[in-house]
């Protein structure tokens, strides 16, 4: 099936500039947001506390709860609406740890029916995670995410550049880079997590330089469209004050296996395009492989967002998180492929790595003195011979007569 005809030719790379300027703009937008809020909003599973999900049969407002669960020392908890469904479920979240889980749910149930009135409230859930538990799942979650960014890059070096000694090159010193944060972290008595985002950034940062001196072209552009994918999607949570969970952290791995998966694609079309491109210009040919891959990107994304849109929608308050992630990371992730993956590869500049031009420069060999070519003899006609040598007789005996 094929929505696009075969024959279009859409000038994707000569839209690069204005797409790098959107990105930057999103880009810059998550981090204003995180900086403005103090981070990401940390659920239970990373920053620790008790969580109550309840449900009432009449419409409330998150003062009215605040107030009413005061008798039980829950007044300065987060209220936050839950599902959507005409603002009659609520989720709790206190971060309180002096407060006793037994017996929670039914010291919250007579609160609130104290106030609502008996039979008109529903706890459905109570969950109770130590703030040791929330700083490993967080530090655990953060490096699940590193790591598949790392095994990511040495794969797409070797896979599509066809040097894995350059790839084993960039593990080696990417590994020594991090280990060596790791003990600075350790060295100055850093939080475990904080640690691990500096750790992730370190990687990140280290990724890109080592792309960029080794001209690894294809995994400078997947590494980039990674980075961008996952920044936009957590700059999206940012500014909808969504909860950040190990749902959450699920998704973004998700979207980071999604995108990868998209560029891919355009990768090796790119490559076969390029054995048989002849004198055609780079961005000619890469303009070309995503016309190509099109019909094919608009389809595979058209159909993961129907999904998504159904767990979305029909999935509830428990899930809806987790297929918002997704939602946003697939837009931007099909997105990328075309417009950030692809064009990167005109950005990075031609020539072997800084490594393999060093080893494979020939000595200077001395110049040798440039020798004379001979002058070819004109031909002359016989006639042309015999006048000649009769001007020569006549000017000789003219010198004999003078003397």
């Amino acid at each position: 099936m094929q929505f696009i005809k075969p024959d279009v030719n859409i000038n994707f790379v000569g839209q690069r500039f204005k797409a790098f300027i959107l990105s930057g703009l999103l880009i810059l937008a998550t981090v204003v947001s995180l900086f403005v809020q103090g981070g990401p909003n940390l659920g239970i599973d990373f920053a620790g506390g008790i969580l109550v999900q309840v449900r009432f049969t009449e419409s409330t407002d998150a003062a009215s709860i605040k107030k009413a669960l005061e008798p039980i020392g829950m007044g300065q908890a987060l209220v936050q609406s839950f599902g959507g469904e005409g603002r009659k479920e609520f989720l709790v979240r206190d971060e309180n740890q002096g407060l006793k889980l037994q017996g929670l749910s039914d010291r919250v149930r007579e609160t609130l029916s104290a106030t609502y009135g008996k039979g008109k409230v529903e706890v459905r859930r109570v969950e109770m995670v130590g703030p040791k538990v929330g700083a490993d799942l967080r530090e655990k979650a953060l490096l699940a995410i590193f790591y598949a960014i790392l095994l990511i890059v040495v794969y797409i070096s070797g896979r599509f550049e066809q040097k894995w000694g350059l790839a084993a090159v960039m593990a080696a010193v990417l590994v020594g880079a991090t280990l060596l944060v790791q003990t600075l972290i350790s060295a100055a008595g850093g939080q475990p997590g904080g640690g691990t985002v500096w750790l992730i950034l370190t990687s990140l940062v280290v990724t890109v330089g080592l792309c960029w001196l080794l001209k690894l072209r294809y995994a400078l552009g997947a590494i980039v469209a990674l980075i961008h994918d996952v920044a936009i999607t957590v700059g999206v949570f940012s500014l909808l004050d969504k909860e950040f969970t190990l749902a959450t952290v699920a998704a973004l791995l998700t979207i980071i296996g999604y995108s990868l998966n998209d560029t891919i694609i355009v990768y090796d079309r790119i490559r076969e395009n390029l054995k048989r491109a002849g004198k055609l210009e780079l961005g000619e040919v890469i303009n070309s492989s995503v016309n190509q891959t099109l019909s094919r990107t608009i389809l595979t994304s058209s159909t993961t967002l129907v999904v998504l849109g159904s767990l979305y929608i029909l999935g509830g308050g428990v899930i809806q998180d987790f297929a918002l992630a997704l939602l946003v990371g697939v837009v931007v992730g099909t997105y990328s492929s075309i417009f950030v993956a692809s064009p990167i590869l005109l950005l990075l500049p031609e020539g072997d790595s800084v490594f393999t031009r060093r080893a494979s420069r020939p000595a200077a060999q001395p110049r040798p003195e440039p020798t004379p070519e001979p002058v070819p003899a004109i031909p002359v006609s016989p006639a042309k011979q015999a006048s000649a040598r009769k001007r020569k007789g006549k000017k000789s005996g003219k010198k004999r007569r003078k003397r």
